[in-house]
């Protein structure tokens, strides 16, 4: 398998439309970590994403008369700007399908190319089925964003550059996850070449197809993925890729949203660009790694595989950015309601640099304060210090850094109970498309009463969406029908603390 890849890759054709990027040095997080850290930068590319390597090169090998009935893909990002500048370069026509969720500045982009758009459904698959039936009808040739031998053999060419570029020996590469077709190129050449090299690839905790696969060792197809990461949220990894991550990949790591967004920062802090989620990936996994292995002095190289990030996102990132390097905790901490005790409070704390503070009275007896404090040492150490001085100080408290509730929605809503009765807490994923709030209403009908709601646009294909409503005992099996008929990604949070603390 190794051999026939090798071949492939060194004669992907990709350099029609894709550049060599470069490797960079990040200095900040070599010094920081005590290693030397590298970052590749496919964030430059025309497209600003790895993608068109191996779209061109899919295309480019089509027979001729494949290319003269053209291509159709199915995409809400980069694949989509890929295969649309492979065609327009190679004067071929192309059909891209896209969720109507999809941003408009990414439709445009693809629309820059020459490509036709068929907006169609709310996500992924349902633009996947269109996109394999329109293909069917009208005679053109699939282009698959990760399931494919030349796509994966382009993909792979960004190996062939990393160890060119640093002809040193490398401790281990890290890699994006989505579908696979990237840590499929690149770990079949590193291994044939380099077997000694670690391939460990990196996806989000809320999207591990490709973790849970090579764990069960066969493919599995996940009931929901996350949003947040939205260029590696995948239900389910190719079957190439998984055929070749299972013989050449070391590990796949698992990180979280905030150590996204932290590893977002790193990025920024070092090159001064701005990587999207499943860009800084691997540079998440990467600082995860040297932790667990308490690493150094070893050479790493982090793919930074793509920046096709959203402006209004930036908020979002730049608020858990914080959270991820554990510079922030998030804490509700009861005080007692009498004079003096908030001063008090703030005399238990010293002076430390405070990020929010939110408080409201609820009764005579105490009160909850939800409380954001910067931690000023980047570590669980300094968070699990600050709790047990207060906890030793009498204050009863949960830390709240890890509770995505009340950092996404709580924090922005303390304001005293309610005395709702019959209240459920239900947290939905609203496609951001006009009508979604209105399909939800509609649904509901006049049968509950909706006694909360809020809602935060991050700037993703979904939005979250917090919302309290009256259910009777007694409606429970009709409003789980409600639910299961809605079709919207839901979870029940009315036992969510930050929830019982502030709201309920």
């Amino acid at each position: 398998m190794s051999q026939k890849y090798i071949e492939k890759i060194l004669k992907a054709r990709v350099y029609d439309v894709a550049k060599e990027t470069r490797l960079d040095l990040m200095s900040r997080l070599s010094r920081r970590f005590d290693n030397r850290i590298l970052l590749k930068r496919e964030d430059l590319q025309p497209v600003f994403s790895f993608k068109l390597r191996g779209a061109y090169n899919k295309i480019y090998n089509l027979p001729q008369e494949q290319r003269d009935k053209g291509v159709i893909a199915a995409s809400a990002g980069n694949h989509a700007q890929g295969v649309a500048l492979a065609a327009q370069r190679l004067n071929i026509r192309a059909v891209i399908v896209m969720p109507k969720t999809t941003p408009s500045i990414k439709v445009a982009a693809v629309r820059a190319y020459g490509a036709k758009i068929v907006l169609h459904g709310d996500a992924y698959d349902d633009a996947y089925q269109h996109a394999a039936e329109l293909a069917g009808k009208e005679g053109l040739t699939f282009v698959h964003p990760y399931d494919d031998p030349d796509v994966i053999a382009g993909q792979g060419t960004v190996a062939v550059e990393i160890l060119r570029q640093h002809p040193d020996a490398i401790h281990a590469i890290f890699v994006p996850v989505g579908g696979g077709g990237l840590i499929a190129g690149i770990s079949a050449y590193v291994k044939a070449l380099y077997p000694e090299i670690k391939i460990i690839g990196v996806e989000p905790e809320d999207a591990p197809s490709m973790h849970h696969a090579l764990a069960k060792k066969r493919r599995v197809v996940l009931d929901q993925v996350g949003i947040f990461a939205d260029g590696v949220a995948v239900r389910q990894v190719g079957k190439e890729p998984f055929r070749i991550a299972s013989k050449c990949v070391d590990e796949v790591i698992l990180v979280t949203t905030d150590e996204i967004c932290a590893a977002i920062k790193d990025i920024f802090d070092d090159t001064r660009s701005i990587a999207e989620p499943a860009g800084a990936l691997a540079v998440a996994g990467m600082k995860k790694y040297i932790e667990r292995e308490q690493l150094r002095g070893a050479n790493l190289v982090a793919i930074d595989s793509g920046a096709n990030m959203n402006f209004d996102r930036l908020r979002h990132v730049a608020e858990q950015a914080e959270l991820g390097e554990r510079n922030e905790a998030i804490l509700a901490v009861t005080i007692p309601e009498k004079p003096g005790s908030f001063r008090k409070f703030c005399q238990t704390i010293g002076k430390r640099s405070i990020s929010e503070f939110n408080y409201r009275y609820a009764d005579n007896r105490e009160a909850h304060v939800f409380v954001g404090l910067n931690l000023g040492g980047g570590s669980d150490e300094a968070r699990i210090e600050l709790v047990t001085k207060l906890t030793e100080k009498g204050y009863p408290l949960i830390d709240m850094t890890d509770n995505d509730i009340a950092k996404l929605h709580i924090r922005h809503m303390v304001g005293g109970h309610a005395g709702v009765e019959n209240e459920v807490l239900y947290r939905f994923e609203f496609p951001e498309r006009p009508g979604a709030l209105l399909n939800f209403l509609d649904k509901l009908g006049q049968r509950w009463n909706i006694s909360m709601f809020h809602y935060r646009n991050h700037g993703a294909a979904y939005g979250r969406v917090l919302v309290g409503i009256q259910v009777p005992p007694t409606d429970k099996k009709e409003y789980q029908a409600f639910l299961d008929e809605l079709g919207y990604v839901y979870q029940c949070e009315t036992e969510n603390p930050a929830y019982r603390l502030f709201l309920s």
